[in-house]
């Protein structure tokens, strides 16, 4: 992978020519106390550098006549490493990540300016680390006074995201293998809690079930907190309390995936935990699914990222107006958005290094187009949640439909001649999610 980390900064430094990039390594964060979280990099610092340690930065130089390519990490220190975990230290940041030059990171401010006083602009994101933030604010102040006598040095701050993340949405054969396990991962651990859920059960033995499959075959963890919702709890978007206990005549909501070296999955299905629909259930079930396939039908290239969410807004709504739950003309109710009290959230989002990946869905009035090697989420859902109140000129709604929550997830690769559901392994047919 370094031969591909290296070429990525080549990418991105071809792209801000004369500027310097910096970036900082993502923060430890405590979970309580002095006990920390398990520790993650920031995504598009590991995506340059797969430097995967705190307290570091790095900073990419183009016009640099010796250093392109800098880290600056914590020096070695062997009794804190008997504390927190070994250190890939000074002399092995070049060694092993192909630093031009590396420095303790104490010395950042002393050697930083070298790599700032030529270039025409700051390329780094000013995000949380408010004292970070500073101490980049501070070097550039100190450069705009001088450059009258110099000439040289940068004259504004940009933002590297556009740029980098431009290059994160398409993923290279060797992301795409990582996602493909990933995928795997969770598709085992998907499979398996359909055969495994049961009347009496618990949502959190469910999520206990899925997430030892993650770890057991080498995944890092959930990409995301799962989500394991039954009955009513399937209406709430974001559910993870996991703590009911599931009933014959409930839906499940499974929505989970994992985490492979960085890159992610994320699945979702819905199944009777009885192993049978109620008629109410699986009408809501077909018109679910079949918005599903439609969506993913309008991933290929050179459509609009919102065609997918446009088709299966359509079926939706049509299966909705079907069924009574709406009524009106079609192309009024998607106009006036009258769905949204049944389908309130959007179709797809980006996937990759981030559950959530970086990347425009839209530039100014032009929606993202997509195009081979982009990953997205197809995610259509119904939810009759209790208290919903539809519109005035909406009819009130059944007692019998209320407290349904369908969603059906997939990860979709846009491939040159269409696309590709990676997946797919995960049954979502009504027969083969009924098990009696």
């Amino acid at each position: 992978m370094q031969t591909e980390y290296r070429q990525r900064r080549e990418q991105l430094m071809a792209k801000i020519g004369n500027g310097t990039g910096i970036f900082r390594s993502a923060p430890m964060a405590v979970m309580h106390n002095d006990v920390e979280y398990v520790y993650r990099q920031d995504s598009d610092f590991f995506y340059l550098t797969g430097f995967n340690e705190p307290e570091a930065v790095a900073v990419l130089a183009p016009h640099h006549s010796e250093h392109r390519f800098i880290l600056f990490v914590q020096p070695k220190d062997l009794e804190k490493e008997v504390w927190t975990g070994y250190r890939c230290g000074v002399d092995a940041a070049k060694e092993i990540y192909g630093a031009d030059a590396a420095y303790p990171i104490h010395e950042l401010d002393e050697k930083l300016p070298q790599y700032l006083e030529k270039a025409d602009r700051i390329y780094y994101h000013l995000g949380r680390d408010r004292s970070f933030n500073e101490t980049i604010l501070t070097h550039y102040q100190k450069l705009l006074r001088t450059y009258p006598k110099r000439g040289t040095g940068p004259i504004g701050i940009e933002d590297p995201g556009p740029i980098l993340h431009s290059m994160r949405l398409i993923k290279s054969e060797g992301e795409l293998a990582l996602m493909r396990k990933a995928a795997d991962i969770a598709i085992e651990a998907h499979n398996h809690a359909l055969q495994v859920t049961a009347p009496g059960r618990y949502e959190y033995e469910i999520q206990a079930e899925m997430e030892h499959i993650f770890r057991l075959r080498g995944a890092m963890g959930p990409a995301y907190p799962s989500i394991v919702a039954s009955g009513a709890n399937a209406c709430v978007l974001h559910y993870i309390e996991n703590n009911r206990q599931m009933q014959s005549k409930d839906l499940l909501l499974i929505d989970a995936g994992c985490a492979y070296e960085y890159y992610n999955s994320d699945i979702t299905r819905t199944f009777p935990v009885g192993g049978k629909f109620t008629p109410e259930q699986k009408a809501l079930y077909e018109i679910v699914l079949e918005a599903q396939k439609q969506a993913i039908a309008q991933v290929k290239p050179g459509n609009s990222f919102h065609a997918p969410h446009e088709q299966a807004v359509r079926i939706l709504t049509t299966g909705l107006v079907e069924l009574g739950l709406l009524k009106g003309d079609i192309d009024t109710l998607i106009t006036e958005e009258k769905y949204k009290p049944f389908y309130m959230h959007r179709t797809s989002h980006w996937l990759g290094l981030d559950v959530h990946d970086a990347g425009a869905y839209q530039h100014g009035e032009h929606p993202q187009t997509l195009q081979p090697g982009q990953v997205l989420t197809i995610e259509p859902g119904i939810y009759i949640v209790p208290a919903t109140k539809p519109p005035e000129d909406q009819p009130e709604i059944d007692p019998r439909w209320l407290g349904i929550g369908i969603r059906i997830e997939d990860d979709v690769l846009v491939t040159p001649q269409g696309h590709e559901v990676l997946t797919a392994g995960v049954p979502k047919e009504v027969q083969e999610v009924e098990r009696f």
